[in-house]
Formats: structure tokens, sequence, C-alpha cells
């Protein structure tokens, strides 16, 4: 559902239908079903997916083990042939379905990481860290704090946190747009149990945090995840956790604590 409200949220700003497929990789046919829907009010996929009887029984899902194993063995076979050996061996639906298994199943060759800046206001990007302040007298404390970033301008938010569990996100991720003074296009986070609970090999989430989703609608903003697994894709808001985990923090922490506790602190 929070990609439906993406897409609604890119499609109120202007972006064409073309573009907006592109940007939220959702198939064209999609883009324009969802710009005749009404607008997304809840964010329980499952209460969606019974309510528009998604999920019939796949025919091809039963010749999974037979194209991996051809696929494993002549990776860059064309999809047609696969077809007609896959129907030598039983197959009687259709080929839409079965190239669809395919382009899934076949490996994919590394393509190169492309990086592009966005607009003003189209992009902010958003992620927790922390430092471990330590004192003169020997003892210790790690701090949490939640980073958001605009990405064009590079204007950068820092508060401090108890924890890094939803509620402290979704209320810091509120304070934040709104010293900003409103919400860009899209908010981009990591992966953590936070945002996303369960997803798919390819990246796509099946189940989001129920209260993550909820604050995002009624925030009115579009949720755009990094690949799990794949830190080089996290951008400038992994580069500024770290930054923020030595220098910013530790000038800051020295501050907070030295004025409030009166301890001094080593570093």
């Amino acid at each position: 559902m929070l990609k439906r409200h993406e897409v609604e949220i890119l499609l109120k700003a202007g972006h064409g239908k073309t573009e907006v497929a592109r940007l939220t990789g959702v198939s064209l046919c999609s883009v324009k079903r969802i710009a005749q829907e009404g607008p997304v009010m809840h964010v329980d996929d499952a209460a969606e997916r019974a309510q528009r009887q998604v999920g019939r029984p796949s025919t091809v899902a039963n010749f999974r083990k037979p194209i991996l194993e051809i696929l494993q063995h002549t990776p860059e076979l064309a999809s047609r042939e696969i077809l007609r050996r896959v129907r030598e061996a039983g197959y009687e639906g259709g080929k839409t379905a079965l190239y669809a298994l395919v382009a899934s199943l076949r490996p994919k060759s590394a393509k190169p990481l492309v990086r592009f800046e966005g607009l003003p206001g189209e992009f902010s990007q958003h992620d927790f860290g922390q430092v471990e302040v330590e004192f003169i007298d020997g003892s210790s404390q790690r701090i949490h704090f939640f980073a958001s970033r605009l990405k064009y301008s590079r204007f950068m938010c820092v508060s401090l946190v108890r924890d890094e569990a939803v509620e402290s996100l979704v209320r810091t991720l509120a304070e934040h747009l709104a010293s900003w003074g409103g919400a860009p296009l899209q908010c981009v986070f990591d992966r953590p149990k936070t945002v996303a609970l369960k997803w798919r090999k390819n990246g796509e989430v099946t189940e989001w945090n129920p209260v993550f989703a909820y604050a995002t609608l009624e925030m009115g903003v579009g949720v755009e995840l990094c690949w799990p697994y794949r830190a080089q894709q996290k951008g400038s808001v992994e580069v500024s956790s770290s930054l923020l985990s030595s220098r910013y923090a530790a000038f800051t922490m020295r501050k907070i604590f030295d004025g409030n506790c009166g301890r001094g602190m080593r570093r």
C-alpha cells in the first residue's frame, strides 16, 4: 500500500505516468490504474489483497525447479527456448507468466552503481546512528541520534533519541519535516525492522512495520528503501551517520554532558 501511496504522491506533484513508473519501479499499467483509484486510506496489504482477490494459484510455479536447472547450465538461454523445453515437460500455461518467472530466476550481471542528484524538495535521506561517549572517570554511555538530510542542499537535522525504536523514528521524522517547513516527495530509509519487517530477494517489501506505515501515510510522504545488504547504495545518509558518530557527535556530547551532568569527557 505504501508503494501505491508513493505513486499517488508523485502523480499529485505533476510527474507524468511514464516517469512515475520509472521512479517507483511500478509498471505503467499499474500507475494508470492507481491514478484512477481513490486515495490510499490504510496500509493493510493482506486485507487489500483479500479484497482485490489477488493471488490466483500459479501454474508455472510447479516448473520452477526445472527452469532453475536449465538456467544453471545455460544462464543465457533465450526465454523462448526455455518455454519450448518446459512445454515438452508438460507445461500448459501462458508464456507471459513463464517469461516473468524466468526473468526473476535468471542470474543477473552486476550493473555499475549510478548516483544521481535530486531536485530541490524531491528527496530526503534518514537514518539512525550512535556514538560511544567515554568520561574521565572511566564510565561510558552509548548515545543514539536520528539524522535527516535533504539530498539537494545537503541541509541536515540531527536529534538525540532514547533508542532506535519505531516510535523514536516517526516522532523525530515528524519534527525534522516540520523544521524544514514541509515534506519532500520521497523519504529514503535503510531497511531496519522499524521500517520493513519482510521483503523478497528482489527488494520488494511484503510487510511494513504498521506504526511506520500509518505515520508516513498521515504525513503524506512517499517512502523509498535502500536495497538490502548493499551498503554502497545508502549514499550520503550512511556517510553522514559515520561523520556524526565521530567528530560532530563527540563535540556535541561534550557540550551536553559538561553543561548538564558536570562530568568531563575523555574525547
